[in-house]
């Protein structure tokens, strides 16, 4: 009866055998179809990463890739042929001769023994399913940030675990701009609040500024009157 796949452990023993240059057998297990119970040969073990079927199994003159749940270790002397019995032909019991008196005796041509041959049928198995094309891995996903902290607006930029940017400030113009192309509810309104909240407080440092301007202007005429 076939296993039930194989373990990490035994994947891992599979590739320290290839290293070795050594060949292991296993049996194809139910999920492998037509073909469970017949033995094989692990050859190769290819990058899991790119592929489940990494275990590349020789079947009869096919070279095919399968899960680690197609094949288990095959038990200890599976494959071995049995040794063959020579099959001896019946030995016929000896006759007593008897005493022949003839004249002229052509001599009779010796019968030959039966040979016994050995056929050895060989049952053609059904090919397993084509090779699926291995599907290649795609680049690591893109991740723009955009956001506001302590009155400055920043953008960043990350691909997978690689930093392709570090925030740097942008102007507010330039940030809208990039708010605009978001269509997501509440967005806009909050950056709309953000921009009301620094308008106001722009226009108070500038009264604030105009106030201490007037005031500085007023003493300078009067020092201008003194002289």
């Amino acid at each position: 009866m076939a296993g039930q796949g194989l373990s990490e452990d035994e994947v891992q023993g599979f590739r320290e055998a290839l290293a070795a240059g050594r060949k292991p057998k296993v049996v194809f297990t139910a999920a492998a179809g037509q073909i469970a119970g017949q033995l094989g040969q692990v050859v190769e073990l290819t990058d899991p990463a790119v592929s489940d079927e990494f275990v590349v199994v020789r079947f009869g003159r096919d070279e095919l890739p399968f899960s680690p749940a197609d094949v288990a270790v095959a038990p200890k002397g599976a494959g071995r042929r049995p040794v063959e019995q020579k099959v001896e032909p019946p030995q016929a019991e000896p006759v007593a001769a008897e005493p022949e008196f003839v004249l002229d005796r052509v001599p009779q041509p010796r019968r030959e023994e039966p040979k016994v041959e050995t056929v050895e049928t060989v049952e053609a198995k059904p090919a397993r399913r084509a090779v699926k094309a291995a599907k290649p891995k795609g680049p690591a996903g893109l991740t723009v940030t955009l956001a506001y902290a302590d009155g400055e607006w920043t953008v960043a930029a990350q691909q997978g675990a690689k930093v392709l940017a570090k925030p740097y400030v942008l102007k507010p113009a330039e940030a809208l701009r990039m708010v605009a192309l978001v269509d997501v509810p509440g967005v806009h309104e909050a950056v709309e609040q953000i921009l009301s909240t620094e308008r106001s407080e722009a226009e108070r440092q500038a009264e604030k500024l105009r106030a201490e301007l007037a005031e500085i202007e007023a003493r300078l005429a009067e020092l201008r009157e003194a002289g």
